[in-house]
């Protein structure tokens, strides 16, 4: 929870899906004015983000929601601003995405090549997503009813008929799931403050 991103004016409160007894939760019940609460998570991502709109129960269905995922902390403003613009256009919403560059190949089977898929029309899913609270709660109520492993919203909106807006994000969104992701978002951050491009 960076001040900047709970400052935007857009923002009108946070909520974060925790753990059950997370010792690396600071406790912090405001953020720039805004509130913040807390739910307790789920297994998977679709189970706390669930979890976390339907505790969320006074606010409007037609509210839009961001969801981003915290292992993602090098989120810039500028791309907040373009995703909520694009969802408020967009009856099925939209996410940051980054267009693929590199050259993809698809596995047979023990580590052997089987062919090289097109990459042209290929992003790669980024956070925020940003949809209405209600359609994404039901798009993911839906989906976990039907056992289907939903790995982001974007993709259970899309099982339940949606085709959300895809907005081209900074590449520099990086998640960290190893420890040189760590140390690059550790570099990223560490330019950011000092103002130097990523």
């Amino acid at each position: 929870l960076r001040d900047a991103r709970a400052a935007r004016p857009e923002v009108e409160g946070v909520i974060v899906a925790l753990v059950d007894d997370d010792s690396h939760w600071p406790g912090w019940t405001t953020r720039q004015g805004k509130p913040v609460r807390t739910c307790t998570g789920g297994a998977e991502r679709a189970d706390s983000v669930l979890a976390a709109l339907r505790a969320l129960g006074d606010v409007d269905e037609a509210a839009l929601v961001l969801v981003h995922d915290a292992a993602r902390p090098n989120l810039h403003l500028d791309d907040i601003s373009h995703l909520i613009a694009a969802a408020r256009a967009h009856a099925d919403g939209a996410l940051l995405a980054a267009r693929v560059h590199d050259t993809l190949k698809r596995e047979s089977a023990n580590g052997i090549c089987a062919s090289t898929e097109p990459r042209e029309a290929l992003w790669r899913a980024l956070t925020p997503q940003a949809f209405m609270r209600g359609r994404l709660m039901r798009a993911l109520e839906a989906a976990l009813s039907k056992r289907i492993p939903v790995t982001d919203e974007s993709m259970a909106i899309e099982l339940d008929g949606g085709r959300p807006c895809l907005v081209a994000g900074r590449e520099d969104n990086i998640k960290i799931t190893t420890p040189a992701d760590l140390a690059l978002a550790e570099f990223l951050l560490t330019q950011s403050r000092q103002g130097k491009p990523g």
